[in-house]
């Protein structure tokens, strides 16, 4: 409900997702946790995504939904970071707008997070097709993860991470078409040891046919500029862990 200061700001992109923004949004609004904020920024939708998302504005007053238009297409990185900037909550969430929340979501998880006092967390989560058809639950997720751990395998699914200001600050992505996500987590984890799992399904992916991140193979050279030129590890270091990442995903279960 509206708030001076939420407890949750909610970052969520939106770019040509009438089909399914209003589910998302549903779903945020249905949190047994109320105090929070969202912050939609649609980065030039030629659809009806801003119209629908006015609408919500408009049907619900009592929530904290906020709607920011960017005046060019400046890719998803930089449209979460305008959020992020503008967000106002202790703890940032992450949610694209095709995406889902279990309505006890923000409650599971930050009470995992205060009674363990763990600053970045993620959680268990399914994947669903574009007609809300199950797939399939991902569970094969370490209770912790560190900073080694996630350079040979990304675990963690942007749509359950927490992160708390008060200990990160707020923290930014880098500006990559791909992947952004990875990037964020290992710059969080240089300044901490672990992201904890809370052991729940509270989200739901949607896997999409025209998505890249849906061809894992077509990823590795976002990997690879991460590790090279934003990790910095060296040419011998990006190329093994490129190489461990070919290898995972072509035994990887997801």
């Amino acid at each position: 409900m509206k708030n001076n200061q939420p407890k949750v700001s909610i970052i969520a992109p939106s770019y040509n997702s009438e089909q399914f923004i209003s589910l998302t949004i549903d779903s945020v609004i249905s949190q047994s946790h109320k105090d929070w904020e969202m912050i939609i920024v649609d980065d030039c939708s030629t659809d009806n995504t801003t119209i629908i998302v006015e609408n919500y504005i408009k049907k619900y007053p009592e929530f904290s939904i906020e709607l920011i238009k960017n005046n060019s297409n400046l890719g998803p990185a930089l449209t979460r970071n305008r959020a992020i900037e503008k967000a106002k909550g202790r703890f940032i969430a992450f949610l694209d707008t095709d995406d889902l929340w279990k309505h006890n979501k923000l409650e599971v998880q930050l009470r995992f997070m205060k009674e363990n006092n763990y600053k970045f967390t993620c959680s268990y989560f399914s994947q669903i097709d574009e007609n809300n058809n199950f797939i399939k639950d991902v569970t094969d997720i370490p209770s912790k993860i560190s900073y080694n751990n996630l350079l040979t395998a990304n675990k963690v699914g942007c749509l359950t991470a927490i992160y708390d200001t008060e200990y990160f600050g707020k923290v930014l992505m880098d500006n990559i078409k791909k992947r952004q996500d990875f990037a964020l987590w290992l710059k969080l984890l240089k300044k901490i040891d672990y992201v904890y799992c809370t052991p729940e399904i509270l989200a739901e992916y949607r896997v999409r046919n025209n998505s890249v991140s849906s061809n894992k193979f077509k990823l590795v050279k976002y990997h690879w500029f991460i590790y090279k030129d934003i990790e910095k590890l060296g040419v011998l270091k990006s190329f093994v862990l490129t190489i461990v990442y070919i290898y995972k995903t072509l035994n990887s279960k997801l």
